[in-house]
């Protein structure tokens, strides 16, 4: 068996690997894409995170590995299976890590339903895609630029539904597709259309390690991983467990982080001050906020939840200018934070008393992740 290299091995790259810990924590904020030359660790982390998280507890026998703590968004088999009075078992299984091939076609990622069968013998038969495989887990695309445009629609759907369905001749199936979508590009092979990288929940641009130390500790690392991969894994195991426990404990946590009417007004005010078109970026970096304070251990977020999550869901939803290497600079960013605090201050009156705490557990979707 092969094995992964360990997350919290890597070295560097701390914006990726936090981008990749929040979508764990909640897959509903939506997905990172990250982007960068060759060999900086996109599929390396991808995996890593996959392997970071623990089995999970599915219906024994689903094909689509429901739940069985969330009847409501049971496959439409387990659902039957429900109806007909079975009392469903349980079954412990490896969190999945699902790679997309450039080549995925919609049936192979979505899945297909055999339409003669339904006709002839009136039985409605889904043969699963990859957004089956992937439930529960990480499904990794690698250059994500290069699929075609519908495809890559449909897993920002699901990314974003939790849910799949599929309907053909008037007969529809749908299974929960709740995953970590990780995408990965190489900027020189050409980029997404700004409709698809606003999709995206979070962009990360990675590129090499410049400081010789950092460089030296890579390579003895991957030496040694290459060398002895079971010692090296070992080395790391307990590393790995403190993380993994991390997260699953931020999980739990999430729905019962609380923010103020304060901070939904600063996450207006900070987005409307940079220009972004819509209210995607709002609401991401709003969960995000969530799920950085849920895995510092807290239940309120505040401004530096609030920075963190802007710069992963502001930077690529900006207007670039044409000659323009960087849209957004960490000082502007905080200068902007700050104006923002001000103006939420001002809106909101410098009573804090008035301020009235919204629901964490705001949608049911996000109870249990």
């Amino acid at each position: 068996m092969r094995l992964t290299y360990p997350f919290t091995a890597l070295v560097g790259q701390e914006r990726m690997t936090r981008a990749l810990i929040l979508n764990a924590i909640n897959p509903l904020i939506g997905g990172v894409l990250i982007r960068g030359e060759r060999g900086t660790a996109k599929s390396t982390a991808a995996r890593a995170l996959a392997a970071l998280l623990p089995a999970i507890e599915v219906v024994e026998g689903c094909r689509f590995g429901c739940n069985p703590d969330r009847p409501d968004v049971y496959c439409d088999e387990c659902r039957e299976r429900v109806a007909r009075g079975e009392v469903l078992p349980r079954e412990m299984r490896p969190t999945p890590f699902v790679d997309l091939p450039v080549s995925a076609t919609e049936d192979r990622v979505v899945g297909t339903l055999d339409i003669e069968k339904a006709i002839q013998h009136g039985e409605r038969h889904f043969e699963p895609g990859i957004l089956a495989a992937a439930n529960r887990g990480v499904l990794y695309v690698d250059e994500v630029n290069l699929l075609d445009d519908h495809v890559v629609d449909l897993l920002l759907d699901s990314a974003a539904m939790g849910v799949n369905v599929v309907e053909r001749e008037g007969i529809s199936f749908q299974h929960p597709a709740r995953f970590v979508l990780v995408g990965s590009m190489n900027p020189e092979e050409g980029d997404l259309r700004p409709q698809l990288l606003d999709r995206f929940a979070h962009s990360v641009d990675v590129v090499g390690l410049t400081d010789a130390r950092d460089r030296v500790e890579i390579l003895r690392r991957r030496v040694f991983f290459e060398q002895d991969p079971d010692d090296f894994t070992a080395a790391y195991e307990a590393a790995e467990d403190d993380l993994s426990a991390r997260i699953m404990a931020a999980r739990k946590r999430y729905p019962l982080v609380t923010y103020t009417d304060k901070d939904l007004y600063t996450i207006a005010s900070l987005t409307a001050s940079f220009n972004v078109d819509g209210h995607r970026a709002d609401i991401v970096i709003l969960k995000t906020a969530r799920a950085h304070a849920a895995y510092e251990g807290r239940l309120a977020i505040n401004d530096r939840d609030i920075l963190l999550a802007a710069e992963l869901a502001l930077p690529h939803r900006m207007k670039k200018q044409p000659f323009q290497d960087s849209v957004m600079s960490p000082e502007q960013l905080e200068s902007n934070m700050r104006r923002a605090r001000t103006e939420a201050e001002e809106a909101m009156g410098e009573d804090d008393d008035t301020d009235s705490e919204a629901e964490g557990s705001a949608s049911t979707d996000e109870k249990k992740v």
